[in-house]
């Protein structure tokens, strides 16, 4: 009897925490790599006591994004179990209790904060907060609203580069900002597109606000950001600067360009749906993106 109740909990258990790991979606973290920008962009990131809040911000980022899909599965539990292939995600098929995803996501959020606001400062822990709050309105009722949607999930990407700056104390420039913020709303507007080419007429079934959109005007989004964003690091990459530095600067406008076109082509095709599988995916976008790397990071370390 004894031994029963001591080995029969285990299988459950064990379970259960490899479908909170899975409701994580430690995938996505690769998204929080952002937080390397501004310090990387502001020559600061070999520095041990930059690169030791970089990582930080890093893992703070990441408990708080884990902490809202696991609150977003805990919210639609019920939607995804009529969903095919939703339905055996680990909260709708039971693996994870609802309360249980809700405890969870809720503690992983406020940790995200207090960590922090404990170990960083106030501006970021304030970035993490404002991360928190719109995410969880997202989970709520802003992912049901057209455009607010694409704003949104864009905005996230936004507040990863600033808490990187904020949590390192490198100001990021104008420039940073606005092709960030760009970027994100072109990568955000070709996911939505992609998905919308992907369902066609069953968009209305699997995913209604994708049945608000059409093609043409996502279509439009993508493309209006991605033209944004390329003038925006144009203009910073062209600013007067005779030194060497300066040529590199402007040569890295080359493969930032190759990088989005590549990017818009497997978009057109539909194949746009999961950003982290085509940045880490295609080869060519890999073998661009590191030559950029080479050249971007000459011209800010040299």
């Amino acid at each position: 009897m004894s031994l029963t109740l001591d080995t029969a909990p285990l299988p459950t258990r064990l379970g259960l925490y490899k479908g909170l790991l899975r409701t994580a979606r430690p995938k996505q973290w690769t998204k929080n790599v952002l937080v390397l920008a501004a310090p990387v962009a502001g020559a600061r990131i070999f520095e041990a006591a930059v690169l030791g809040r970089t990582a930080l911000v890093f893992v703070l980022f990441c408990c708080a994004a884990s902490g809202i899909y696991l609150l977003n599965d805990a919210m639609d539990a019920d939607a995804d179990r009529a969903h095919p292939t939703k339905r055996f995600r680990p909260v709708a098929s039971g693996i994870v209790p609802v309360p249980v995803a809700y405890g969870v996501g809720l503690s992983l959020s406020l940790l995200s904060v207090v960590g922090s606001l404990l170990l960083l400062n106030v501006q970021t822990a304030l970035i993490l907060a404002v991360y928190a709050v719109v995410q969880i309105l997202y989970c709520v009722r802003l992912k049901h609203v057209a455009v607010l949607d694409i704003a949104v999930v864009a905005s996230g990407f936004l507040m990863r580069g600033l808490a990187g700056g904020t949590a390192t104390e490198v100001a990021p420039s104008q420039w940073f900002l606005v092709t960030v913020g760009f970027g994100s709303l072109f990568v955000v507007g070709a996911k939505r597109a992609s998905e919308l080419a992907k369902l066609g007429d069953d968009a209305k079934h699997t995913r209604k606000l994708l049945s608000e959109y059409s093609e043409s005007y996502l279509r439009f989004v993508w493309q209006g950001a991605a033209a944004l964003m390329m003038l925006s690091y144009c203009l910073w990459a062209l600013e007067p600067d005779p030194s060497a530095i300066g040529q590199l600067r402007m040569l890295s406008i080359v493969p930032m360009t190759l990088a989005v076109l590549r990017y818009a082509l497997i978009v057109d095709k539909g194949e746009g749906g999961a950003p982290e599988d085509v940045l880490l995916g295609d080869r060519v976008i890999l073998v661009v993106g590191c030559v950029w790397a080479a050249v971007y990071g000459a011209s800010v370390f040299l």
